[in-house]
């Protein structure tokens, strides 16, 4: 087990991490929580080299990918960068990757009744504006869960608030801070249920963000 402990805050800088290989060749990753060693709850960065593919598999409680460079590919069709996809509990796809890519992956983590299939293409989808200088887009919701990236112009403050059912967060450019500390591009925050802080930037700061879904 990795990184199971829900009521703890958890950050992953996945680039001091080296990746590790996956049961498939060409296939690597670095893990950033992990019920089990092929099953089970996982987040994880993934990397497919060129030509790299994986064996047919199912998802019994579903599959979230946010593909951060490359195209990645399955029988359905081709995903480049930017692409965020949910693949509902029960489905199952041969992933594959012509030019190769890296992916941020979440398994195992659906509510049973989310069965949404979810395709969308952040780079020709509008933002919308959020508190204060902040841009929105807002990918999925299901009961509690919201999922969003979320444009943070240079030097913006938010408000100090808290999470109910937790927090967790992917730094895709940029520099995220709060009174904890600085997120570099690639970082993984995950802040449990009812924690609380006070977040800002210096810089241009994009990041993917999901709140609402942890234990408690």
């Amino acid at each position: 087990m990795l990184n199971m402990e829900f009521d703890r805050k958890v950050v992953v800088r996945t680039s001091e991490q080296e990746w590790a290989p996956s049961p498939a060749g060409g296939v690597v990753r670095k893990p950033l929580a992990r019920e089990e060693a092929e099953r089970g709850h996982a987040t994880s960065v993934v990397r497919y080299e060129p030509g790299a593919s994986f064996s047919r598999h199912e998802h019994p409680l579903g599959e979230e990918i946010l593909v951060l460079e490359g195209v990645f590919s399955d029988e359905n069709g081709d995903y480049p960068a930017g692409t965020y996809i949910r693949n509902p509990p029960g489905s199952g796809h041969a992933p594959f990757s012509t030019p190769g890519c890296t992916l941020l992956v979440k398994l195992h983590q659906f509510n049973e009744r989310d069965l949404s299939t979810v395709r969308i293409d952040t780079t020709n989808t509008d933002w919308l504006p959020g508190i204060g200088g902040l841009e929105v887009m807002p990918l999925h919701e299901f009961e509690h869960e919201h999922v969003a990236l979320v444009k943070w112009p240079a030097n913006e403050k938010f408000q100090p608030h808290r999470h109910f059912g937790g927090e967790e967060i992917f730094v895709l450019s940029g520099e995220f801070c709060d009174e904890h500390g600085r997120y570099s591009e690639g970082t993984w925050v995950r802040s449990p249920h009812m924690s609380q802080h006070h977040p800002f930037v210096e810089k241009e700061t994009i990041i993917w963000v999901k709140t609402g879904h942890l234990p408690f």
